[in-house]
């Protein structure tokens, strides 16, 4: 405001006047012109500079007179100060603002006297500003003084402009007051301007950088150091935080944490332990040890000075259980049941997934009924999230042999012929035959299962018969294997014996239906001229009962003679 009104007075005072004006720089030496420097000084006879000491009454200060040296008339605090320059200006050193006065310059040129009055005016940029009286912490919600700028030994006062963040405060009436006053120092005539802020700050004002800033026509970015100022504010919110490891499971130890937004944080809670209540003093949190599932259930903490600020957390502690009724080796008979039992106790609902032999199953092990093919080794895993249990056990089934297949057949090249005895028992059964052979293979023990090849060369037809045995029992089945050689026999027949063969049948056929052919015709014929020799002689139609008897003798030897 100081600096507006000096400002405003300066140019009220030049447009009353009309007067020029030069500024000055305190502390500097001022070069004040005469006539902007117009007058030629081969034309003057006599230059004098005077100055209004006091209201119409003039100091000089000194003279020159044509070809002649300058003369210093002063006699005030200017004796010593000033002096001219070549071209007629006035030279004022160490300028003060106490030479903020109108200087004239007096011209005499042959019978012409002219006066060119200016008014100095002297300008010193502030010092850098700082901030000082600052507030300990400010409070929300509450104008507090946040402290005062001051810019000290100015002219004319400086404009103190405060910063937030480096954005500028403006006063609003409400939460941002700005009170500036401007102090004269004696002596020097300069100015300290001391700005106070009032502020009422906001959360967001944590952290915040508040400054200030000094504005001055002979300065620029005259800032002083930036201020952070503790926000302080009751708490509005508490927050209760378990700190273990994930999964939280029987054994852990776990830490309840209470934080509240409070400035400065509160450091003493209330802890409720499903009921239990724990005071904690110079410190934000409660260790549980050992935690066990029936730890499990509702946690609270809340503030010592206020129980309404309080903060709900659930635990649950993950547990899971799981008893497989069976020993790690199982021996069972073939038929009989498995009486396979499973418990489990968790804290939620499990996935339980079966394997036998590696092989992921679809539905638990079989239980009643036992088969052979049931035997292995069986695997239990229970999953409920991160948590797994595992169980297994081997299971035997024993019984009593049985043959399920007995088969013969030939090996590659024809040579041998090949038996297989295919059965069922447990344990392992014995395998023997009742004749010698060569054994091929035997396929391993697999499910209850054994399979047993030889090979034979058999030189006559053989009842062949495989034997299985163990400790529970026996079994025997039959199978009646040709000789070699009689399979030779049929399969290398000559192949020209059968052609010969159907040649001689399509031969007869064919022989067969000529003769009848040619019975068939002469028969015709005979007819034919028997009854054409009756109609030429006369006699009976039919001919002679002996004609007829050659007729049937002959077609009887043709007869027999087709047969043959």
């Amino acid at each position: 405001m100081m600096h507006l009104l000096s400002l405003l007075f300066s140019a009220l005072l030049c447009q009353v006047t009309g007067l020029k004006t030069v500024i000055g720089l305190y502390g500097e030496t001022v070069e004040i012109p005469c006539n902007n420097g117009a007058t030629k000084v081969e034309d003057t006879m006599l230059i004098k500079w005077k100055y209004n000491k006091e209201q119409s009454v003039p100091g000089d200060l000194l003279v020159k007179k044509k070809n002649e040296n300058v003369v210093v008339s002063a006699t005030d605090e200017y004796k010593n100060r000033v002096s001219m320059t070549a071209n007629l200006s006035l030279l004022l050193a160490d300028a003060k603002l106490t030479d903020q006065h109108t200087f004239t310059c007096m011209v005499v040129s042959g019978t012409d006297i002219e006066e060119y009055p200016i008014n100095l005016v002297i300008q010193k940029s502030p010092e850098v500003p700082f901030i000082t009286d600052k507030a300990e912490a400010l409070e929300i919600g509450k104008r507090t003084k946040l402290g005062k700028c001051v810019a000290k030994n100015s002219n004319p006062p400086a404009k103190i402009v405060w910063l937030r963040n480096n954005a500028i405060l403006s006063p609003d009436g409400n939460r941002t007051l700005i009170d500036d006053v401007v102090n004269i120092q004696p002596g020097t005539e300069l100015s300290n301007v001391e700005s106070t802020l009032q502020y009422s700050a906001r959360k967001e004002d944590t952290d915040a950088q508040f400054s200030c800033r000094a504005e001055h026509p002979q300065a620029s970015n005259l800032v002083s150091p930036s201020e952070t100022f503790t926000i302080t504010y009751s708490t509005e919110k508490v927050v209760l935080e378990v700190i273990t490891e994930d999964p939280l499971v029987e054994g852990n130890d776990v830490i309840l944490k209470c934080v509240a937004d409070g400035n400065p944080r509160p450091t003493s809670f209330n802890f409720d332990l499903k009921g239990t209540l724990v005071k904690v003093e110079n410190s934000d949190n409660y260790t549980i040890t050992n935690i066990l599932r029936n730890n499990s259930g509702e946690y609270k903490c809340s503030l010592i000075d206020d129980p309404s600020m309080e903060a709900t957390k659930n635990i649950t502690v993950n547990f899971l259980d799981v008893k497989l009724n069976l020993d790690k080796t199982v021996i069972r008979r073939a038929g009989d049941s498995l009486n396979l039992s499973l418990d489990i106790d968790s804290s939620a609902k499990p996935t339980v997934s079966w394997a036998k032999g590696g092989v992921k199953m679809n539905k638990e092990p079989k239980k009643t009924k036992l088969a052979y093919s049931d035997a292995g080794f069986y695997e239990l895993e229970v999953t409920m999230g991160p948590l797994r249990k595992k169980a297994s056990f081997h299971l035997t089934v024993e019984g009593a042999p049985v043959i399920r297949n007995l088969l013969k057949q030939h090996d590659k090249d024809g040579h041998r012929k090949v038996l297989i005895c295919e059965a069922e028992g447990s344990p392992k059964p014995a395998v023997s035959w009742n004749i010698n052979g060569t054994v091929i293979d035997e396929k391993s023990f697999d499910n209850g299962t054994v399979t047993h090849r030889i090979a034979v060369m058999p030189s006559a037809n053989l009842t062949v018969a495989c034997t299985v045995s163990n400790l529970f029992g026996i079994d025997t089945k039959v199978i009646n294997v040709s000789s070699l050689f009689e399979d030779v026999k049929v399969d290398k027949r000559d192949p020209s014996e059968d052609d010969d063969k159907t040649k001689l049948v399509v031969g007869v056929v064919v022989g067969l239906l000529v003769a009848a052919l040619v019975i068939g015709v002469a028969y015709w014929m005979y007819m034919k001229k028997s009854k054409q020799g009756s109609w030429k002689t006369g006699e009976k139609e039919n001919g002679s009962s002996e004609e007829e008897k050659k007729l049937e003798e002959k077609m009887e030897e043709n007869s027999q003679k087709a047969d043959v």
